[in-house]
């Protein structure tokens, strides 16, 4: 809920006069338990409850990275609550398509062994820890390569330079939603965060255009 994205999104909805909720999954920021007891289901029962429960009306949802996948499917699951839908880098299947595809055979021994594996990143010194029960559960919330009966409008952006999630994967998103109003902005020499002064504008106008519709 901290994160440069986030707050300047707080900043613009209270500048707007407009409500705004952001919260942390489970074993994320501010919010209890740990990392490695968190799934993709687990994570939607999140945004489920928080949409469910703290908001009321059509809502905007936004979503940076595996959020951009969150948000995926609680458009598929409330589709009567989402009006509009904004992704930031997203990376719809990821444990599928980023994890699991690369997996060597020493990895797929560990997690068999161990249930978990260190996956190197550049925002965390230790890496993270991947588990087994991630990635097969993820198995069950796979949206990509077929139609999607997302219907509302549509708002992707991402950076031609995500060395993290490759652009492919929102590409792939915006062919699979049904929405006749869809759209994916490619930024040209942007990374994974998305977090400069003219990403952050692309991202408010997104919503602004939504918002006033």
């Amino acid at each position: 809920m901290t994160g440069t994205k986030a707050t300047a999104l707080d900043d613009f909805c209270r500048r707007e006069g407009r409500a705004y909720t952001r919260f942390d999954y489970l074993g994320h920021g501010a919010s209890s338990g740990k990392f490695t007891e968190g799934t993709i289901g687990r994570w939607l029962v999140d945004a489920l409850a928080v949409l469910d429960r703290v908001t009321a009306g059509p809502q905007i949802i936004v979503g940076s990275s595996m959020g951009g996948w969150i948000a995926a499917l609680l458009a598929l699951a409330r589709p009567d609550r989402v009006a509009g839908l904004v992704t930031l880098a997203a990376a719809p299947d990821f444990t599928a398509r980023l994890i699991e595809a690369r997996l060597t055979a020493e990895d797929r021994a560990m997690l068999a062994r161990d249930g978990k594996i260190v996956d190197p990143s550049d925002y965390d010194p230790e890496g993270y820890e991947i588990t087994k029960d991630l990635i097969d559960e993820g198995r069950g919330h796979l949206i990509l390569g077929r139609p999607q009966p997302i219907r509302c409008p549509v708002r992707m952006i991402h950076g031609d330079h995500d060395t993290d999630v490759p652009w492919a994967l929102s590409a792939e998103l915006l062919d699979a939603v049904e929405s006749a109003d869809a759209t994916m902005t490619l930024v040209k020499g942007a990374d994974h965060r998305l977090s400069s002064p003219a990403d952050i504008a692309r991202m408010e106008a997104a919503i602004a255009e939504l918002a006033g519709a």
